[in-house]
């Protein structure tokens, strides 16, 4: 239960509202140290309650420690994408409904008159992407200095996009805070190691294994598809035949464009969500797919991470991700918090070579399903594996040989002659 935290009465009750009983994993290992004031490094896969595990001690360190005085944001929340900010302000919200804490939101694609309504308010959480965020510092429009809390979600995708040293800069900015805590899907990789250590002083890491409970449920297998044409007659049947609701995902925005006008020309609706779109549009797409008045969204990268929608039954891939990581957080969109969901990848053969990638980093086989009247006229492409250097092998086959053979001349190695 979420009181033996001991959370405060209206966060439990807000949280209870939330529909929510049980903590998972990660809120359980998360809260008590973030409550504690510990510097946090903490991993656990995408829809287990990462967002909850934050805000739940931020706000509960907003009502042991009221605001003396009027002042600027105490809490700073940072993310990636407009997409996860939203999420997570919406998250804030809910969790803070039976308290008087002020949440407020800034990104990108906002006009800047709305950014300065926010600021003005008497801010306890701000949620924000951080190249938004930076201009309003560079403006001095946002103060850090009365900031106390720093969070980071999905570090790794802030890593990818780029925004490694703009978040340095805030941070710095943000010298005075008490405590800083940084989340992320995985914790693998030098870079995050490297963000960690500009960012946080002696963290201790967390790393949750979900209960089975909490676990992804995501039957996963793929369509080998002869050409492009094929391609889409097999997602048409499988949109019109299988999906509750569905993201569909392509890899660049010309595909999406052409995408979305076919499936619209044969009758199937759908929304889209892309790179360098306005945000009223994406703010309106999300809305009505969330909200089920469409159940096919089309998207790009862009939203592979940030959405959580519930009860979203199929991930697509259309397009085949070049990356394995991309691959896991696509299909993470489906079966959330525990749910069951599909994930299916439409496989030209010029993207076959990716699928042993996906198999050795998710640690388990994709398997090929076929659909009467839409199979392969063409087999999968073999992939061969990598020949072993001429050279090597010799020297390989000559280091064996020496394997059991006496050295002769001199002792071994700080033997007597070595002595000192």
């Amino acid at each position: 239960m979420f009181a033996q935290l001991e959370l405060h009465d209206d966060l439990c009750n807000a949280i209870a509202d939330m529909g929510y009983t049980k903590p998972t994993t990660i809120q359980q290992e998360v809260i008590p140290l973030a409550m504690e004031g510990q510097d946090i490094l903490a991993s656990s896969p995408t829809g287990t309650g990462k967002t909850a595990a934050f805000l739940l001690p931020a706000a509960q360190f907003i009502l042991d420690f009221p605001r003396q005085q009027h002042g600027a944001t105490r809490i700073l929340i940072l993310s990636p994408t407009r997409e996860l900010a939203l999420q997570i302000y919406e998250q804030a919200q809910a969790i803070t409904a039976h308290t008087d804490i002020v949440c407020g939101l800034i990104t990108g694609g906002i006009n800047y008159g709305t950014d300065r309504d926010t600021l003005e308010q008497n801010l306890d959480i701000l949620v924000a992407t951080p190249g938004r965020l930076f201009e309003h510092i560079e403006k001095e429009s946002f103060d850090c200095r009365d900031i106390e809390m720093l969070i980071l979600d999905e570090a790794d995708r802030m890593l990818d996009m780029g925004f490694s040293d703009v978040v340095n800069q805030i941070s710095s900015e943000a010298r005075w805070r008490k405590q800083s805590m940084l989340f992320s899907a995985t914790l693998e990789g030098g870079g995050i190691d490297k963000f960690a250590k500009d960012i946080l002083q002696e963290p201790v890491s967390v790393e949750a294994v979900p209960s089975r409970a909490e676990k992804n449920k995501v039957l996963q297998w793929y369509h080998l598809c002869d050409d492009v044409h094929h391609k889409y007659a097999l997602l048409k049947q499988i949109l019109t035949t299988q999906v509750e609701t569905a993201i569909v995902f392509v890899k660049s925005r010309e595909r999406l464009q052409q995408l979305k006008d076919k499936l619209a020309s044969d009758g199937i609706d759908v929304c889209w969500l892309q790179g360098e779109m306005p945000q009223d549009k994406r703010m309106d797409a999300m809305a009505r797919f969330k909200s089920k008045q469409v159940n096919i969204l089309v998207a790009t990268d862009v939203a592979a991470r940030g959405i959580d929608v519930e009860e979203v039954s199929h991930v697509i891939n259309f397009d085949m991700p070049r990356r394995a990581d991309v691959y896991l957080h696509r299909i993470g969109r489906t079966a959330r918090a525990g749910a069951k969901g599909t994930a299916i990848s439409l496989v030209e053969a010029h993207d076959y070579w990716v699928l042993p990638k996906i198999e050795r980093y998710i640690k388990e086989p994709l398997k090929a399903r076929y659909i009467d009247g839409l199979r392969p006229l063409n087999k999968a492409p073999v992939i061969k594996k990598p020949k072993k250097s001429k050279v090597k092998a010799k020297v390989k086959a000559k280091n064996s040989g020496k394997k059991g053979k006496k050295r002769v001349g001199r002792g071994p190695k700080n033997g007597p002659a070595g002595k000192k």
